[in-house]
């Protein structure tokens, strides 16, 4: 009965479209995978070593988005070269005039591929391997994140409201200051944005845990 409901809607069709496709299943099957996938990265590995939450609303959206429009060249027969370029393109656009770091840039291109992988996986790839392939994304990106890149750091971005030891020469000053408001041993900071209106400003600061 379901498959002859299923072979009815694939009949249908609206100014030559088809109402429904049995490709519908693999697709939301795709996509389960590469939500599962993209958001344990991001909420399990990459946001338990970040106080501020400043990215992982562009991550989450990131990864949805390109699949979805990895899954339309893949359909459209899109040379995937000009897809990777857009890809490219797209996701150094709003971010071309802040200050990202290398880590953050890293996690994106992560989620990127992950997406483009789950996506424009052929028939040819069986799913043992595919999920193979984001598993091992997975266990790589934790056991990079967990006991080589991170090594007891943390980050997070606060608004800084003493506007003069923006200065650089008053710098000693800003990094004694912010040492005693976090009260950990300070790694780095930068200066994101100033706000001469408010008499603030946005500071990125990576210090020990």
């Amino acid at each position: 009965m379901i498959e002859l409901n299923t072979l009815l809607l694939d009949a249908i069709r609206i100014f030559d479209i088809k109402l429904f496709d049995v490709d519908f299943y693999e697709l939301i099957l795709r996509l389960g995978l590469n939500l599962t996938v993209a958001y344990s990265i991001i909420h399990f590995i990459y946001q338990p070593t970040r106080k501020d939450s400043e990215y992982i609303f562009t991550f989450m959206v990131f990864s949805p988005l390109i699949f979805f429009v990895c899954n339309l060249f893949s359909n459209a027969e899109l040379d995937i070269g000009f897809a990777f370029g857009l890809f490219a393109v797209f996701s150094i656009l709003r971010y071309r005039t802040a200050q990202i770091q290398v880590k953050e840039m890293t996690y994106m291109f992560i989620v990127i591929a992950v997406a483009v992988i789950n996506a424009l996986a052929t028939k040819k790839i069986s799913y043992a391997e595919l999920l193979f392939t984001n598993a091992f994304i997975i266990f790589i990106t934790y056991v990079l994140e967990r006991y080589l890149a991170n090594s007891g750091v943390t980050t997070q971005t606060i608004r800084y409201e003493v506007i003069e030891n923006i200065k650089p020469e008053n710098e000693a000053l800003l990094l004694e200051d912010l040492q005693k408001r976090i009260g950990k041993p300070i790694i780095r900071f930068d200066i994101l944005e100033v706000d001469y209106i408010r008499d603030s400003a946005r500071l990125r600061v990576v210090h020990e845990r």
